[in-house]
């Protein structure tokens, strides 16, 4: 019994293993890009446990402490610990970067599929998205941050809200292509409702690319949070995030440059992981990159 055992569980590893070396060998952007990510995941779901000082208390005494054993990244000229207040920063941009991703596709795809299907309803949709593609999406996300105040849910609306005719576009050129196909023709002439015509015949084609989409409006919100904190109009001081942290910091660049350098690189990081993410997806999910390949 524990020789079948054994050889089942050296069966299965065996298994795993392979899988493994597969997904590296045919997809390794995704496989970096989606390691990385979970990583910063990891850090933002455990960020209670990983931290070593508190990340919003103040302590004149150790203000503007270098890096070393005690504060890892050093502290800040609050004497606040840098490398607490970047790992929950890594919570708030996850948190609005996957928001702003989900928002946008699901009103994006709701407008996209009603503007590339219903042709009265294109002009007139299409005509308001082009006036918000018109507005610059930083320009028009501070101008809603300063109306609304500043808060996490704003700071999302707000960059949220730029994005959206970015997904309109892409899920209406899909629309306009798919639903010249014959078996959507035939599903028409067959007297099916719209409703399942979009559902069984459209939307399936547009769940890929926006698969793809979503990661790169997740990497965009994330560096315009950021943006929007440096500038001091995003989330609250008392509410730790990159932007504002390396705000603070500009300061005091010459004397601790490790105030902006640690949240910017857990930025950049972050960025990259799930731009490289998305590149994986995108050349995974697409036909004809895939037979290349």
């Amino acid at each position: 019994m524990s020789a079948i055992t054994e050889r089942t569980g050296l069966g299965f590893r065996s298994r795993m293993t392979n899988l493994r070396r597969s997904l590296l060998a045919q997809h390794p952007t995704m496989v970096i890009g989606g390691s990385m990510l979970i990583v910063m995941t990891a850090c933002a779901i455990f960020a209670p446990w990983l931290f070593t000082g508190d990340p919003i208390t103040f302590n004149p005494i150790d203000r503007l402490k270098s890096p070393g054993d005690t504060f890892w990244f050093g502290t800040d000229m609050f004497g606040r610990d840098i490398y607490s207040r970047t790992i929950y920063g890594t919570r708030i941009s996850l948190v609005i970067g996957l928001s702003a991703a989900v928002l946008s596709v699901a009103f994006g795809l709701v407008i996209g599929l009603a503007a590339g299907y219903v042709r009265i309803l294109d002009a007139i949709l299409m005509r308001v998205m082009d006036g918000l593609m018109a507005i610059p999406g930083i320009l028009l996300a501070i101008a809603l941050v300063s109306l609304s105040g500043a808060s996490l849910l704003t700071v999302t609306i707000a960059i949220t809200i730029p994005e959206i005719p970015r997904v309109v576009r892409l899920v209406r050129a899909i629309v306009l292509s798919v639903r010249e196909e014959p078996y959507v023709e035939a599903a028409v002439a067959a007297g099916t409702r719209l409703p399942l015509i979009l559902i069984r015949h459209i939307l399936p084609n547009t769940i890929p690319p926006l698969i793809v989409q979503a990661t790169y409006v997740c990497a965009s919100a994330m560096l315009t949070e950021a943006l929007l904190g440096f500038l001091g109009v995003g989330t609250p001081p008392e509410i730790p995030s990159w932007g504002n942290i390396m705000a603070e910091g500009r300061t005091y660049f010459q004397l601790a440059p490790w105030i902006i350098f640690f949240p910017g690189a857990a930025l950049a990081l972050t960025v990259l992981a799930v731009n490289v993410l998305g590149d994986g997806l995108r050349d995974t999910l697409d036909p004809r990159i895939a037979k290349k390949m």
